[in-house]
C-alpha cells in the first residue's frame, strides 16, 4: 500500500529507511527489499557519502519506482536556499516521487532558543515558498511547470521531552501544520512512558504521529549512536541488556517488538531505522506481527 493511502485509510503505517547503494549493486539491493514487499508502506532516502562518492538519492528513488516502491524523498533546508531546493524537488517529482520527508534543521525541531526559534522560521518560510510555488505549478522565478507538484509531506519533532515540551516546540509543530504537513515524524523511541507523555502535552492539531525505532543489534552499536551522534539517544537498559544477552540477535529482536508493540496503541505508526541490515528487517517485523 502506498504511503498515502496507509495515511488515509488511518492504517498503522510501516516505513523504514534505506540508504542509496553506493558499494551494493543495485539489484542486489532490490533483492534485499523484495524480502519484505507488501509489508512497508514507504522507503525514505537518505543522503549518503562514503569516502567522497555521494549516493544519488534522485536515481535510487526512481530505482524503487520502476520496483514498485513507494520511495520518500528525505531532505534539509537548513544548507539550501530557495533555488537548491526547488531543484531538488523538481527532480523528486519528475522521479515520480510523491512523498517528502524534510527537516527544517541538522536533525530535528527543538526550539528551545531564539535563535533556533528564528532560524526555523527562516527554514520553514524557505519551505513553504517552494511548496506553494509547485504547488500552483510555476518555479520561484515565476516559470511555468510543465505540471503542478503536490507532495505528502513529513515532518521531524523532537519526542524526548516526555511531558516537559517548550512552548516553542509546540508552535513549530502547528506552523509546520500550517504548511501542510501530512505526519511528524519523532524523534527515537525507546520509553514508551516518555513517549505518551509527550502525544498527552502536545497538540498534534489531528496530524499523525509515526514513531522513529532504531534497531541496535548489540552494544557496541548504541555505545557509538551515543557517542557519535547524541548522548543518551540509546537508553542504559537497551545497552545493558545487550552486554548481557547470550544470544545478541534474539535479544535486539526482542527489544524492536517489545516497543513496536507499545507503540501500536500510542500512534500512528513506526518508522524503522535498520542501519545497514535490510536483509534482516523481516525477521524483526515478523515478531512485531507487522504484516
Amino acid at each position: 500500500m502506498k504511503l498515502k493511502d496507509a495515511l488515509k485509510k488511518n492504517k498503522f503505517v510501516v516505513t523504514s529507511e534505506v540508504q542509496p547503494p553506493i558499494e551494493t549493486e543495485p539489484d542486489e539491493f532490490i533483492d534485499r527489499l523484495k524480502l519484505i514487499r507488501g509489508r512497508v508502506d514507504g522507503f525514505s532516502l537518505t543522503e549518503v557519502e562514503i569516502e567522497g562518492v555521494v549516493g544519488d538519492t534522485i536515481k535510487t528513488c526512481d530505482l524503487l519506482k520502476q520496483h514498485k516502491f513507494d520511495p520518500i524523498f528525505q531532505t534539509t533546508t537548513r544548507q539550501k536556499n530557495r533555488l537548491q531546493l526547488q531543484n531538488d524537488l523538481i527532480q523528486a517529482h519528475d522521479a515520480g516521487v510523491e512523498n517528502l520527508l524534510v527537516f527544517t534543521e541538522d536533525y530535528r525541531l527543538t526550539g528551545d532558543s531564539l535563535q533556533e526559534m528564528m532560524f526555523f522560521h527562516v527554514d520553514a518560510g524557505k519551505l513553504s515558498s517552494v511548496l506553494g510555488h509547485l504547488k500552483d505549478g510555476h518555479t520561484v522565478e515565476g516559470e511555468p511547470l510543465p505540471g503542478k507538484a503536490e507532495f505528502i509531506l513529513g515532518s521531524g519533532v523532537e519526542s524526548s521531552w516526555g511531558k516537559n515540551v517548550p512552548d516553542l516546540e509546540m508552535r513549530e509543530m502547528e506552523e509546520m501544520t500550517k504548511i501542510g504537513t501530512g505526519y511528524f515524524l519523532t524523534t527515537p523511541v525507546f520509553d514508551l512512558d516518555s513517549f505518551e507523555k509527550f502525544l498527552k502535552s502536545v497538540n498534534t492539531f489531528g496530524v499523525p504521529v509515526i514513531a522513529e525505532v532504531l534497531i541496535i543489534r548489540n552494544a557496541s552499536m548504541g555505545q557509538f549512536l551515543n557517542r557519535h551522534m547524541r548522548q543518551g539517544m540509546v537508553p542504559d537498559w537497551v545497552i545493558k541488556k545487550l552486554l548481557r544477552a547470550p544470544e545478541k540477535k534474539k535479544a535486539s529482536i526482542e527489544i524492536f517488538a517489545d516497543i513496536v508493540t507499545g507503540l501500536k496503541d500510542l500512534c500512528q505508526g513506526v518508522h524503522i531505522i535498520s542501519i545497514g541490515a535490510e536483509e534482516q528487517l523481516r525477521h524483526y517485523m515478523d515478531a512485531a506481527k507487522l504484516y
